[in-house]
């Protein structure tokens, strides 16, 4: 069963593809590839997040607020209507994640965000009360489908240390439009293609053979917002064709 409660520390880091490689080989002695993703621990991930008329959500990122949320719907690998999704809140307060999140089949996820009002009991949701936070989340912002975000990600997790995970990912697009996740990753790369995002998941400190081979490999502490930076782009975009 897909864990539908986080709460834990996320340090983003920017590298090179060969820098990813090099440093992936040097974490494999105290790591294993996730289990969700094939022999390698890889998988595609496709979100569809949210946002107000007056971009909200992105302000709340982009200007760092201490408390700061995020509503997303996503899907791994493959999917079609009949998939399952995931339904997911996403919060930050002082550097601390907050994820609370809910399983239900994607057709039944799009109908509630056309329809809040669509009874719930009619829905399959593995966590009822999430599902109503979230659709509270979308009712009180006034949120609405704004962009697409998919890339490809490596996941480890730790041997011994049961709570740390490192991702890496990479091929990172956006789009404004289709904005139907089961059509698969598509759109324009909002980070440059030889470039890795690599992520330290954990719930309490990370140990501290991970800090040394951070120093060692000199990756600096990246603000790297893959919400924003879309919004960033998308926007751009618009604008550019407007003038012309």
């Amino acid at each position: 069963m897909a864990i539908e409660i986080f709460k834990r520390y996320e340090i983003k880091y920017l590298l090179s593809f060969d820098e990813y490689l090099r440093f992936r080989e040097a974490i494999l002695p105290y790591m294993k590839f996730d289990d969700y993703g094939n022999n390698e621990g890889k998988y595609n991930i496709v979100s569809l997040y949210f946002d107000s008329e007056d971009y909200k959500i992105y302000y709340e990122t982009r200007n760092k607020l201490r408390f700061r949320q995020k509503l997303r719907l996503r899907v791994y690998g493959d999917a079609d209507l009949n998939s399952q999704s995931f339904f997911e809140i996403k919060q930050k307060f002082k550097n601390v994640v907050n994820k609370r999140r809910t399983i239900l089949p994607l057709n039944e996820a799009y109908s509630l965000i056309q329809n809040p009002s669509l009874d719930l009991q009619q829905i399959h949701a593995s966590n009822p009360q999430i599902l109503k936070e979230a659709l509270h989340f979308q009712s009180i912002y006034q949120l609405k489908p704004e962009v697409i975000v998919s890339y490809d990600r490596q996941a480890l997790s730790g041997i011994e240390q049961k709570d740390l995970r490192v991702t890496f990912d990479y091929n990172l697009m956006c789009r404004n439009h289709d904005l139907k996740i089961e059509n698969g990753p598509q759109g324009i790369h909002f980070i440059d293609k030889d470039k890795v995002v690599l992520e330290v998941k954990v719930s309490d400190s990370v140990p501290f053979w991970l800090s040394r081979l951070l120093s060692d490999f000199e990756c600096s502490r990246q603000s790297v917002s893959k919400f924003c930076t879309s919004i960033d782009l998308t926007t751009q975009q618009h604008l550019q064709k407007m003038i012309h």
